[in-house]
């Protein structure tokens, strides 16, 4: 019973819509029609603003940790815990409330992870800034920056669950990029400029 309330709550949390109720309340823009058309907290950066982007961010971090964080408090076991970190990503990629309309999932897998391995987080931080750095294109750097926790999974805490896990759930979420990766091909002209922004501004 515990497990199937984790799994439920999970998809609730995942599915609260924040970059849309953002959008709609900061410009009265729905942000799934609009820049790339992510409900995620980097088009609400480019497309509404900076602080209502911070603000996406935290509330996006907050529901993968949240969604942990009561499967933890409810004593399931650890392969449902885990699930739970999937269950609310899906929540956000296909949201009841916007019928199934919804985001990628990037932030809320961080908060996944700050509950999951939280000793990966500065590993994790680290890897972005200098991939914001070198490309200052922020998706991409964030991306890349995910691929460290299998590693973190292995050499650090020692556990095949969360390999098995962290590779299984990154992968899924950079397939869901692969559409959008193609279309600002078509618009940027090279994958030179897709992977390596003029400036923080530049988007395709």
């Amino acid at each position: 019973m515990y497990i199937t309330i984790a799994m439920v709550c999970a998809y609730l949390i995942g599915s609260f819509p924040s970059a849309y109720i953002v959008g709609r309340l900061g410009k009265g823009v729905d942000i799934r029609d609009i820049g790339s058309r992510n409900m995620g907290a980097m088009n609400v950066f480019y497309k509404v603003g900076f602080w209502p982007g911070m603000l996406v961010l935290a509330l996006d971090i907050g529901k993968g940790a949240a969604a942990i964080a009561l499967a933890r408090w409810l004593g399931v076991p650890l392969a449902a815990e885990l699930a739970a970190g999937a269950v609310v990503l899906l929540g956000h990629s296909f949201p009841v409330f916007l019928k199934f309309r919804g985001g990628k999932g990037g932030a809320t897998l961080i908060g996944v992870f700050i509950y999951v391995m939280p000793w990966g987080i500065p590993f994790y931080l680290g890897i972005f800034l200098l991939g914001l750095l070198l490309t200052r294109y922020a998706t991409l750097s964030y991306g890349l920056a995910f691929l460290c926790f299998p590693f973190l999974a292995w050499l650090w805490y020692h556990s095949a669950e969360l390999v098995i896990f962290s590779v299984c759930i990154i992968l899924l979420l950079l397939l869901r990029y692969v559409p959008r990766l193609k279309e600002m091909r078509g618009s940027g002209g090279s994958w030179r400029h897709v992977l390596m922004r003029k400036s923080f501004k530049d988007r395709l």
